[in-house]
């Protein structure tokens, strides 16, 4: 199959159907979450769905207390078994000692050298083997994600793809949530929608962008830690 085909297969299935869907046509599919709203849904639907995709999750060690606490609340609401890879000692002592812990205030090169320690390098590591890869990723997010299909090719980790929830509206994502009593993020509440890092976070007024709070010192049209970008492509 090729992803126009995978996306013909999918694009009239609910959620659950399509995590069922890609659970029993691939060997090794993966989901990583972050404990979002998105990925929050979909943890549950592949719950629901008892799909044998294999959830994991990146712990960078500067998670907020809140994010920490929605992950235990869902392994224990789902038991679910949550594999969790963190940045490699060595490189991130290295990273630390050389430039600070805060070194990503400084420059997007020291901000993209940690997101590469901390994000890049041990998704690669969750990665290895699966054929496709499931995301939480939604059009409206930000511009950078508005052009994406529903399933594409990566060639940086040779698997396919996969947003399930990609055409989501935000209303959409908002009932399945309440109609499921799916649980959040407490910092959602207080204007955070998209929630990463906590020194690189923080909350946005209404009416601005999802995701302004995300390296807000940066320039607003480059807001990525590199997870999503291919290669040849600028944060």
């Amino acid at each position: 199959m090729n992803a126009q085909e995978i996306a013909a297969s999918l694009r009239a299935l609910a959620l659950p159907e399509r995590l069922s869907w890609i659970g029993q046509h691939f060997n090794s599919a993966v989901f990583s979450t972050s404990f979002g709203k998105e990925d929050q849904a979909i943890t549950h639907a592949i719950a629901e769905a008892k799909s044998s995709i294999r959830v994991f999750t990146l712990d960078t060690g500067r998670l907020f207390e809140e994010t920490l606490a929605v992950f235990a609340t869902t392994r224990d609401r789902y038991g679910l078994a949550i594999d969790t890879y963190v940045p490699d000692s060595v490189a991130l002592q290295s990273f630390v000692t050389s430039r600070g812990p805060n070194a990503f205030y400084d420059s997007v090169e020291s901000r993209l050298e940690c997101c590469r320690i901390r994000k890049v390098e041990p998704l690669g590591r969750a990665l290895l083997g699966a054929d496709v890869w499931v995301t939480g990723l939604r059009r409206g997010q930000s511009g950078n994600r508005a052009d994406l299909p529903l399933v594409e090719w990566d060639n940086d980790h040779n698997l396919f793809k996969i947003h399930p929830v990609l055409d989501w509206e935000d209303e959409q994502l908002e009932v399945y949530i309440g109609k499921n009593g799916i649980p959040v993020n407490r910092l959602h509440a207080k204007g955070f929608p998209s929630i990463g890092c906590a020194p690189c976070t923080r909350a946005v007024a209404p009416g601005q962008d999802p995701r302004a709070g995300r390296w807000w010192w940066e320039d607003a049209t480059k807001r990525e830690c590199g997870l999503h970008l291919h290669r040849g492509e600028s944060a």
